[in-house]
């Protein structure tokens, strides 16, 4: 009797913890129920193992441990131990090795502010390192992973681009240049969106003026783009609308700014299928000016 109620108690208790570790248990099937206790119990028995190891005095087990951890792609586990351990083997030969791995431990668990920071300490101490042009590359791809989307600030896509036109000039003879070149491409694609958005956005808000500067920066700022007629196109858009809304005394001025911008964009882009409603614009603007000394103003801006 004493050992069928040692055998309940015990079952008591591992049924409380389970309870602990999943509250929903008792309502699931049968079938959820052993897969939450399956789970539960590999989870805590993972536990157990890393704190055994971490308990451990001996750095040169942790290390054999943490070797066998960064293997099984178990980053987290890998990465206590590394760190754990730095202190031992600094000044040593595995040193270096060691912190080469524990920056990756950083960035495949894609924690990409702090695997900068280690890439860039790894740099710092190992500068002659055979690894040096990786780290280079890699420390600027941590950037460009943290590159938000493009109506977000570009703070860490700039810094990327900068970093890898860097890598580009500081290793001339890297295979990683086709990638390092895709990527400022990839991220000056990303600041042209960004900022034809601002653009659009004034336009939208019935904002010309900021708009036609904005799109004119952005002809001015990105001449190779596949958009440029777009831009210039818009440009003259958000220019003649000003011109519409303008009080008398500034309409003629500005009906013969678009006018200006209209040939411009014809010089420029002879080809565009946009020149027909350039041409509009031009006819338009001719219209206006000849009706401007007997038309009344409308709205002043």
């Amino acid at each position: 009797m004493a050992i069928y109620r040692n055998i309940n108690g015990a079952r008591r208790h591992q049924n409380r913890c389970i309870r602990n570790i999943c509250p929903n248990l008792l309502p699931l099937p049968t079938f959820m129920k052993f897969w939450c206790v399956t789970c539960s119990l590999l989870l805590l028995t993972a536990c157990s193992g890393i704190n055994k190891v971490l308990k451990s005095k001996d750095p040169e087990y942790k290390l054999r441990m943490a070797e066998q951890y960064y293997a099984k792609k178990k980053w987290a586990y890998a990465q206590q131990l590394y760190e754990d351990v730095i202190p031992f083997f600094k000044g040593r030969q595995e040193f270096e090795d060691i912190y080469y791995k524990y920056a990756f431990t950083a960035y495949n668990q894609k924690d990409y502010l702090n695997a900068e920071n280690l890439f860039k300490t790894y740099l710092e101490a190992f500068p002659n390192s055979s690894r040096a042009a990786e780290m280079d590359y890699m420390r600027a791809y941590t950037f460009y992973k943290q590159s938000p989307r493009a109506e977000l600030d570009q703070t860490a896509t700039i810094k990327a681009m900068g970093m890898m036109q860097t890598f580009i000039n500081t290793h001339p003879g890297s295979p990683r240049i086709p990638e390092a070149t895709a990527i400022i491409d990839e991220c000056r694609k990303k600041l042209e969106v960004k900022d034809y958005k601002a653009a659009q956005l004034y336009f939208d808000m019935g904002q010309y003026r900021a708009a036609a500067t904005a799109f004119g920066a952005l002809t001015d700022a990105y001449p190779d783009s596949d958009m440029g007629d777009d831009y210039k196109l818009m440009a003259i858009r958000a220019n003649y609308k000003l011109a519409e809304l303008s009080i008398e005394e500034k309409k003629q001025e500005r009906f013969e700014r678009v006018i200006e911008a209209c040939n411009e964009f014809k010089d420029r882009f002879p080809q565009s299928e946009l020149n027909k409603e350039v041409d509009q614009f031009i006819t338009l603007s001719q219209n206006n000016l000849k009706n401007t000394a007997n038309e009344p103003g409308k709205k002043t801006t």
